[in-house]
């Protein structure tokens, strides 16, 4: 089903040191690593790629994180856990643990591999998440993600203090000081194809900051995020 398995031998030698183990079912963990662009089918002409397998990791992540807050804080209130599992999961959280480990080096998708944007990391992270899931059971999976996602990339002192929205941050601080806050985003037609959105920020009706992305929330959230340092400041 996958073009001749290329890669099979890098694919499993690397989750082997990556995991502590060698997968059993090899299928799951080779569509973990599949980008839709390879347009690869099975018998019954169903997709082969990472997008169901997304879907379930990020499920399991979210009850097996809730679990690990629930035991390692055991003194927070039910607020605190919330605000506590938004940052652990947020998309930018596992963008950059994804990054982190390295795991687009085993996606197979064509063309090149910078087009499929920050995301692309997380996501793979999330599909290889469901493909342990399924193979090794929840406890299995638990203790793996204590190992490689838990211990090496999540200190929870750190995650407490961080920012998960610069957009809310900066509207909860112009409620709290009584001003005046905009923010001004329309579509954006310029010469680069891969930004569609400018945001422009004004407080008290004078331009704080302004920002251009590929999506509206993160041309806000960009610019949301130089206005709260330009505040600092």
């Amino acid at each position: 089903m996958w073009a001749k398995k290329s890669g099979d031998h890098l694919l499993f030698s690397k989750l082997k040191n990556l995991l502590g183990y060698s997968p059993k079912k090899k299928n799951l963990y080779r569509a973990a690593f599949t980008h839709r662009s390879m347009n690869i089918r099975n018998d019954q002409g169903m997709p082969l790629n990472y997008e169901r397998l997304e879907y379930l990791g990020d499920s399991v992540l979210s009850t097996i994180v809730s679990r690990y807050l629930f035991e390692e804080l055991p003194k927070a209130n039910e607020g605190k856990l919330t605000r506590m599992k938004s940052k652990i999961v947020s998309r930018e959280k596992l963008n950059f643990i994804g990054k982190e480990m390295l795991l687009i080096d085993l996606l197979i998708c064509t063309g090149k591999k910078e087009k499929f944007g920050d995301d692309i990391h997380g996501n793979i992270l999330e599909a290889l998440i469901g493909a342990i899931f399924i193979d090794k059971g929840y406890e299995s999976c638990k203790k793996i993600l204590n190992h490689v996602f838990f211990k090496p990339h999540i200190d929870l002192d750190s995650i407490a203090n961080t920012v998960i929205s610069y957009k809310s941050l900066l509207i909860e601080w112009s409620q709290k000081n009584k001003k005046n806050l905009v923010f001004e985003t329309s579509s954006d037609n310029g010469k680069d194809p891969n930004i569609n959105f400018y945001c422009k920020i004004l407080l008290d009706n004078k331009v704080k900051a302004k920002s251009r992305d590929i999506s509206k929330k993160k041309a806000e959230e960009k610019a949301a995020k130089r206005a709260v340092h330009l505040l600092k400041k």
